[in-house]
């Protein structure tokens, strides 16, 4: 009998190739089992305002688990760093954690500038409150427009001049679109710090379907594993949500020793807090960081940028 593996996810671009590296993944490290897309429309797709107004990020996520939690999928596949860190996560789902892409965000100018060479008053798009108080702090002759948008739509707002001149994006979806040619600048991860969850992708399943687990075990990367458990312990423990200027990047050496370094933002950059932690237990590690951060004020910045 064949076995099937159903995989939900949204239906963007970038969602989409996604998916099929997923399928590829599996049918190359588990020939005979087939793996099937449950496509899901959620509401931040088809809202074109803020994300705040509908729930925030996890509009796109939660719509996606749901096709698990109601036994349409077997599989949610999400970008880590969409997964908010202030809602409780479904009880008996765990998530697994493929090997991880770049980390780093990139700049796209049709002009071929980079970020130093753009002059005073050239409209950069990015809605990520991280970029906007990074940006702010570092380049504040700069405008920032808040754009919305699939990876594709962005670009075209750059190319087209009339609301952007240029755009700021995660590398690893431009490279999953197969557009990282388009890119004329990655940022340094120390100049930009990216997002929590940046470029790693989270399968997330049922705890006790052992079926999916040993489909999936292949896949699953030690060392992304414990990055991704610290990183989204100090999101959890500092409740980040949409609004929520938080930025890091945690790494594990060959030893499994996790390094992890993050840092808060007041929204227009004027604040920043910075925490780094290194141990063997990822998840002690996330939360000592996160420690170290609120002692420093970050729960005051932090409700700053919820009314902001």
């Amino acid at each position: 009998m064949t076995q099937r593996i159903r995989i939900a996810s949204r239906t963007s671009a970038m969602a989409t190739a996604q998916v099929r590296w997923l399928v590829g993944e599996i049918e190359r490290s588990a020939p005979g089992v087939v793996a099937e897309f449950v496509p899901v429309s959620t509401v931040g797709d088809r809202w074109a305002g803020p994300l705040a107004e509908v729930g925030g990020k996890a509009v796109f996520t939660s719509a996606v688990t749901r096709a698990v939690l109601d036994g349409r999928a077997d599989l949610a596949l999400h970008c880590t760093k969409d997964m908010p860190g202030d809602s409780p996560e479904p009880e008996g789902m765990v998530c697994l954690y493929p090997r991880r892409d770049d980390v780093r965000d990139v700049l796209v100018d049709p002009g071929g500038r980079r970020l130093d060479d753009l002059p005073a008053g050239t409209r950069v798009g990015t809605s990520a409150p991280r970029r906007i108080a990074q940006l702010t702090a570092s380049h504040p002759h700069l405008k920032l427009v808040p754009v919305r948008g699939n990876a594709d739509t962005r670009l075209a707002l750059a190319h087209a001049g009339d609301a952007v001149d240029a755009v700021i994006l995660a590398g690893a979806g431009l490279r999953r679109i197969g557009r990282e040619a388009e890119a004329t600048e990655v940022l340094d991860a120390h100049r930009m710090m990216p997002a929590l969850g940046a470029g790693q992708l989270a399968l997330q399943i049922w705890a006790d379907d052992e079926a999916a687990r040993a489909v999936l075990a292949p896949l699953v990367d030690a060392g992304a594993t414990r990055a991704a458990v610290a990183e989204r312990t100090l999101l959890r423990a500092l409740a980040g949500h949409c609004h929520a200027p938080i930025a890091g990047h945690a790494t594990a050496g060959a030893s499994g020793e996790v390094r992890l370094a993050a840092r808060v933002y007041a929204p227009d950059g004027s604040v920043v807090l910075g925490a780094e932690g290194v141990g063997g237990v990822p998840e002690e590690v996330g939360r000592a960081v996160a420690e170290d951060l609120v002692s420093q004020g970050a729960d005051e910045v932090l409700a700053a940028s919820r009314r902001a």
